[in-house]
């Protein structure tokens, strides 16, 4: 008998190792911002080993699009440091599986095409920010409209490492023009998750020629008086992987992260174990 299903709204009150137990058995397979507030919410990209050490030294040189928060072992779909019972093969709510430089397929369970040789990477995640505006009365645009965040190709060139390189991805929250000042001050205290904006204003400026046609997630309405603020986002690797043309890698499906044990607060994020 399959499982019942449920939806974001069912979610929104649980723990975080609640919500992973209702992707593990196959309940929910949404996106998962504003679920399990103020935990560490990741961005994946699993691939050979062979390339994991460039991959690591292209996340240190770009550590806005791709804040490091944890690695696993050769083989192994376990993150100890991000929770005790994660499975990164069951886990996350939505991947897609690339080989070659395309993609060909988007799964809701890897466990199939797990390797002995697969690296996991996990990377922070924006999510774990806007539960820190919410709580300021700063309003997050698609939260509110239960919409997945606008991410958007930019012109912003990336610092290259081995075979991975490009330009960076970002993500738009429309903001009060009063109120961006304190959102930049408020997301620059979460280094693990893409820290403070990039840029905000005229997406022309970025690269971006329509705010009205993300290239990936959903667009939201821009109010009067509202500016549109851009992070960086770990859809970035995404694209260097693609890019890089890998045999095999794996990541997250836009929107639908990893939600780990760890305290999104940036102090603790990678010195704290998780819950028990």
């Amino acid at each position: 008998m399959p499982p019942k299903t449920l939806s974001h709204s069912d979610l929104t009150k649980c723990r975080a190792t609640e919500v992973r137990a209702a992707i593990r058995r196959g309940a929910y397979a949404g996106h998962t911002a504003g679920l399990a507030a103020g935990k560490l919410q990741c961005n994946l990209a699993i691939l050979p080993e062979r390339f994991a050490l460039d991959f690591l030294r292209f996340c240190q040189r770009n550590p806005k699009p791709c804040p490091l928060v944890g690695v696993g072992d050769s083989g192994d779909p376990k993150l100890p440091t991000l929770g005790h019972d994660i499975d990164i093969r069951t886990d996350v709510s939505k991947y897609r599986v690339f080989r070659d430089g395309a993609l060909r397929d988007e799964v809701t369970d890897i466990s199939d095409i797990w390797a002995d040789d697969l690296v996991t990477v996990a990377l922070g995640c924006s999510f774990t920010f806007e539960n820190a505006l919410l709580r300021a009365n700063i309003p997050v645009r698609h939260i509110e409209t239960g919409r997945n965040v606008p991410m958007y190709r930019s012109a912003i060139d990336l610092v290259p490492a081995g075979p991975f390189g490009g330009q960076m991805v970002v993500t738009m929250r429309p903001i009060p023009a009063a109120q961006v000042a304190q959102a930049r001050a408020i997301s620059s205290r979460f280094p693990q998750a893409h820290g403070s904006p990039i840029a905000a204003g005229d997406p022309a400026d970025i690269g971006i020629a329509n705010l009205a046609q993300p290239d990936w997630g959903d667009a939201v309405e821009i109010h009067p008086g509202e500016v549109p603020v851009y992070w960086a986002c770990g859809v970035t690797p995404q694209n260097v992987l693609l890019d890089a043309r890998l045999p095999l890698c794996i990541t997250h499906s836009p929107g639908h992260m990893l939600i780990a044990d760890v305290a999104e607060d940036a102090e603790t994020t990678i010195l704290t174990q998780p819950e028990t």
